[in-house]
């Protein structure tokens, strides 16, 4: 019986893109990430990347954060510019690559909830805006794999959706622009409509390509709705197992039984560089795994990372906790096989 697979959840330490990039190729053979690097700046990270591929739309950094414009600000070129040059940098890494290549993405709801209309307030304030920022984002999204399929004919490829912000936007607790007030809740209909068109729409791209394409949706904060997102046509949900209540439990195990994967984040993250032994992290994972009473099937849709991202850690721990990663998913099938 194979192990659970690993991987991480696309941010990583450091500022050197190739290095980064073919260090992860190697150390994860079944399932790698476009590598992120936040830490070359604002461009690089989750809100200034994704605005990036927008089509049609352009922003720029103001103090306050994103922006729409008119016209393409010089940070949303400078990021422009990163995508193309990642691009290169991984279509030259990849070529021999056995596994799959996940692309992560901002959602459309973190997207909203992070970016100003030009005047006023956040996107996420406007019904009209919201529903344009989420067919940007599909199309842009759409556009950026599909020409990875190409780039690496043969590489199965994968789409991340980050929405750090889901349950907040669900909740109607995004804050104003002027940080006096609250948003008004999006109801779970709208959202599901969003993310369905951003998830279908570069499905559908994909479509007849040899990409092998499957979706996950990555929500590392608490309250995040299984069956809205898995409804919206999302194959795998990411989450930090401290999240993994009876609700969350309840929500996901019927939909693990008809078939949607689990990226369970077993190794916890908020502390920096602070690794677990193997064994200790394999027993983490196995019982919330075991929660499912589902039994050894589950390990063909089970995921083992991080339970968010490593920008903050240091490049050396990082390392070891990835390698501790693929022990312990190990250790996962040996318990489970047994």
């Amino acid at each position: 019986m194979s192990a659970p697979a690993v991987t991480v959840l696309g941010s990583w330490p450091g500022t050197d893109f190739a290095a980064a990039q073919r260090l992860l190729l190697g150390e994860l053979p079944e399932l790698s990430h476009l590598v992120e690097l936040p830490n070359r700046g604002p461009g690089s990270q989750l809100i200034g990347r994704t605005a990036a591929l927008l089509a049609g739309m352009s922003v720029d950094l103001q103090p306050s954060g994103w922006r729409l414009t008119d016209h393409p600000g010089i940070d949303e070129r400078r990021a422009t510019a990163d995508w193309r040059r990642d691009l290169d940098l991984l279509e030259e890494e990849a070529q021999e690559y056995p596994g799959a290549l996940v692309v992560g993405i901002a959602g459309p709801w973190t997207l909203a909830a992070s970016i100003d209309k030009p005047r006023g307030d956040k996107v996420l304030a406007d019904h009209g805006a919201r529903r344009d920022l989420a067919e940007a984002l599909a199309e842009g999204a759409a556009d950026t794999l599909a020409e990875l399929a190409r780039r690496l004919p043969g590489v199965p490829i994968k789409l991340q959706v980050d929405e750090p912000l889901l349950p907040r936007v669900l909740a109607g607790k995004v804050a104003t622009a002027s940080g006096f007030g609250r948003l008004r809740t999006v109801h779970a209909p709208e959202a599901s409509e969003a993310l369905h068109r951003v998830e279908s729409t570069v499905r559908d791209r994909l479509t007849g390509t040899d990409a092998g394409y499957r979706s996950v949706l990555h929500c590392c904060a608490p309250g995040v709705d299984a069956g809205l997102v898995l409804g919206a046509g999302f194959d795998d949900l990411a989450i930090d197992r401290r999240h993994l209540d009876a609700r969350l439990r309840d929500q996901l195990g019927p939909l693990l039984e008809s078939g949607h994967g689990l990226w369970l984040g077993a190794a916890a993250t908020h502390e920096l560089d602070q690794v677990p032994r193997p064994d200790t992290l394999a027993d983490t994972a196995l019982a919330a795994v075991r929660a499912f009473e589902l039994g050894p099937e589950l390990l063909e849709r089970l995921v083992l990372t991080p339970a968010c991202g490593l920008a903050g850690w240091s490049p050396a721990a990082a390392l070891r906790l990835v390698r501790t990663l693929r022990e312990s998913a190990g250790l996962v099938a040996e318990q489970l096989a047994g």
